[in-house]
């Protein structure tokens, strides 16, 4: 189903190209997993598929729709955009670090509909023992889930996640990924992930992106794609792939 699609996107920072000629679809109800060493782009290329950083060229459509089109507001409500090691500014409560994310809805102050959908999304990633906590007094876990809730809080139909789950020990790793893995299954979402993690990405991700030097090496599902010398010429080190119910990458 139609979702995200980049075509021949280049892009940078300053005189510096990072990203070069890329292309790759999200479709609605399934993960992509963006994977590469440090500065192949992957954190590039989410910001400009958020509107926070202008390509030089190409196009990322939305639904069919250029995103250059929406103005910033209608942006923010289309797309749910979650940075690395994003740490709350001020202590505030957890229901109202979530409320103000709703902020692309509000004009003089919320509404019933507003308050409704914070309480729901409480619900959903079972935040209700938290709702009354103040930010601050969280731990890693909590608080990541918590930044997932800002996101979805907005309706958006885009989730663009950067390395969202580095800071997690493995139990919150599981639990998040399984929580984001329902919801945009069952809401349709189109889902780009940036992670580190192998063998987290070919657990839960539908499509992998092996990226590298700012191109885009190879596209596919997770046992299709992930070998032993794919691996090796993204990365640059030799490992060995274990095939089961998942697939498991160690240094070889």
């Amino acid at each position: 189903m139609e979702g995200l699609k980049i075509e021949n996107l280049s892009a940078g920072y300053g005189n510096r190209e990072i990203l070069k000629d890329v292309s790759l679809e999200a479709p609605e109800g399934e993960l992509v997993f963006l994977l590469g060493p440090n500065g192949a782009g992957k954190s590039t290329l989410l910001k400009c598929a958020a509107g926070l950083l202008r390509p030089r060229s190409g196009r990322l459509l939305l639904r069919g729709r250029d995103i250059r089109e929406a103005s910033s507001r209608e942006l923010s409500r289309l797309v749910g955009y979650v940075p690395q090691s994003m740490r709350p500014a001020f202590s505030t409560t957890v229901f109202e670090a979530i409320l103000t994310s709703r902020l692309p809805y509000i004009s003089w102050g919320p509404s019933k509909a507003d308050l409704e959908r914070t309480e729901e999304v409480i619900r959903e990633l079972g935040l209700e023992e938290l709702a009354f906590r103040y930010i601050n007094e969280l731990s890693g876990g909590e608080w990541q889930k918590v930044v997932l809730a800002m996101a979805l809080v907005k309706e958006p139909i885009l989730l663009l996640l950067d390395e969202p789950t580095s800071n997690l020990d493995l139990k919150h790793q599981v639990e998040a990924m399984r929580i984001l893995r329902d919801l945009v299954k069952g809401k349709s979402l189109s889902a780009v992930i940036t992670t580190h993690d192998i063998n987290l990405a070919s657990k839960y991700a539908d499509i992998i992106v092996l990226m590298k030097n700012g191109r885009i090496h190879a596209i596919g599902e997770p046992h299709r794609l992930l070998d032993g010398e794919t691996i090796r010429e993204v990365y640059g080190v030799k490992v060995e792939v274990i095939r089961g119910a998942s697939l498991f990458v160690s240094p070889a």
